[in-house]
């Protein structure tokens, strides 16, 4: 099982930065990678998304330095690299594109920033579909920010975390895993307007249900998820020009909108849209009348919408979902943008483990390799750490 906190992230980095720099940090930071509760491919739909911010996090250690290089260290490959104003040019490969991007998002937008050392680690699983990126950018801007005293507001350092990623990195993300990264609040879900980027916390409490949310990595090399995801847009782009609006998410009529569309593909995909964005609706109504059981067959039917309509699930996610349905799960679905990556189980509280064992079991007697799993704790976003709040 993945530990759900690397308790000792914050003293690691600092210990790290004092040996590497020969001075304490100024300051350290983190943020967390996420996991989205449901509303899946409704992002670039100007639709609605429910994500949470996860324990697993980006810990940064950093300090002013006195010319205008930023040096990067990650622990956890031990690799370091260092880079000027000159270096910053979009189409940066590696690793450190992701922190020089944030670099160069903020200087784009105007503002000054003076040099910096920055040491980091992270237990965000990647390639897993948990953000470990977002989880980086947010938390390195975080930490540039907080340096050079600029003031930006928690949604604009969203907007700059994901300007990075897709201008300087080249990523075509949408903002939900940026969003989720900074606004999350411990204890919450964060619904999330895609097009208006209005959020709203919504109180998520399944331990006192006597719940908990398995997350767990099949550990599924994705494959054709570029390609694949291009024409999923594509289509839903080409059906809301069918259908004569900006974009799906303006449907009103489900039925008479389906109707409307006769080649099957593009009528599978905008069904899965146009249900899924009402599913984000029903969960958060769920969930602010607790009923948290209420979530299960929004997640079943989350799932069978995935991989009939929108056949973006690969054998190993559905054969998890079946066997932690089997195994007792309420509900499960695929969580990401598909062909791999994680699922997530509503369970009892205390049974996660239990679960996952037959989930193991099953990708064993199918010739799988075996799955990693950790419960999915609610958690805060990107903030600066100081005593207990590590």
């Amino acid at each position: 099982m993945v530990n759900d906190v690397s308790g000792d992230a914050a003293r690691l980095v600092e210990g790290a930065f004092r040996d590497l720099v020969g001075r304490d940090p100024d300051g350290t930071w983190a943020a967390p990678g996420r996991v989205n509760l449901i509303g899946e491919h409704t992002d670039y739909n100007d639709g609605f998304v429910m994500p949470f911010a996860l324990r697993q996090r980006v810990t940064v250690a950093a300090g002013i330095r006195d010319d205008q290089r930023w040096r990067v260290t990650t622990l956890n490959t031990g690799m370091t690299e260092t880079f000027t104003s000159d270096d910053l040019v979009p189409g940066m490969s590696g690793w450190q594109a992701y922190v020089a991007g944030v670099a160069w998002a903020l200087e784009e937008a105007g503002h000054r920033l003076a040099g910096a050392d920055l040491v980091l680690s992270s237990d965000v699983p990647i390639g897993a579909g948990l953000s470990s990126s977002a989880a980086l950018e947010c938390a390195v801007l975080a930490a540039l920010a907080d340096l050079n005293r600029l003031a930006i507001e928690p949604m604009e350092r969203a907007r700059l975390a994901r300007r990075a990623e897709n201008a300087f990195v080249g990523a075509p993300t949408g903002q939900m895993d940026q969003a989720a990264s900074t606004l999350c609040e411990a204890g919450h879900a964060l619904f999330f307007d895609c097009r208006t980027f209005e959020a709203r916390q919504v109180p998520l409490d399944l331990a006192r249900a006597g719940l908990e949310l398995l997350v767990l990595d099949t550990r599924t090399p994705h494959a054709l998820v570029d390609s694949e995801y291009a024409a999923r847009r594509t289509s839903c782009e080409t059906a809301a020009r069918v259908l004569g609006v900006p974009a799906l998410r303006d449907v009103d009529d489900v039925d008479a909108a389906l109707a409307k569309l006769d080649d099957g593909v593009l009528r599978r995909r905008a069904r899965h849209v146009l249900t899924e964005n009402r599913r984000v609706l029903d969960a958060v109504e769920r969930l602010v009348a607790k009923d948290y059981l209420g979530l299960a067959p929004l997640l079943d039917a989350s799932h069978a919408s995935m991989r009939d309509d929108f056949e973006i699930t690969v054998p190993t996610v559905d054969l998890a979902v079946q066997v932690a349905k089997d195994a007792g799960a309420h509900g499960a679905r695929m969580t990401g943008g598909g062909f791999g990556g994680c699922i997530i189980a509503l369970v009892d509280a205390g049974s996660s483990d239990r679960v996952a064992a037959a989930i193991g079991a099953a990708f064993a007697g199918a010739g799988y390799g075996p799955p990693s799993h950790f419960v999915g704790v609610p958690s805060a976003g990107a903030r600066r750490l100081a005593g207990a709040d590590r």
